[in-house]
């Protein structure tokens, strides 16, 4: 039983030698080794890219449109008050 074990070992390891000498296999795992290393590359980019993104809006979109949105309240509430009052506000035309 211990020499049939050895032959098959034997075998299948001659067919993997053989089959990993191959220049298909080689050429084969040297594409996917490019494939992964691009594939990294372009996924490190690309969060370095989203990073900067999404920053640049923290820093710079998200104040403005705060600030619009109170001056918006301000234009309503003048609004309001002067329908209240019954007298048309200033330069502001409302937004209804």
């Amino acid at each position: 039983m211990a020499s049939r074990r050895g032959n098959n070992n034997g075998v299948l390891a001659k067919v993997t030698n053989t089959l990993n000498s191959s220049s298909i296999v080689q050429y084969g795992k040297q594409t996917a080794c490019s494939a992964t290393s691009i594939f990294w590359k372009v996924c490190k980019s690309t969060g370095k890219a989203a990073w900067y993104t999404g920053t640049t809006t923290l820093i710079l979109i998200v104040p403005l449109i705060i600030v619009m949105d109170r001056e918006q309240q301000l234009i309503e509430a003048e609004v309001q008050n002067a329908a209240l009052l019954g007298t048309a506000p200033t330069g502001v035309s409302p937004s209804m």
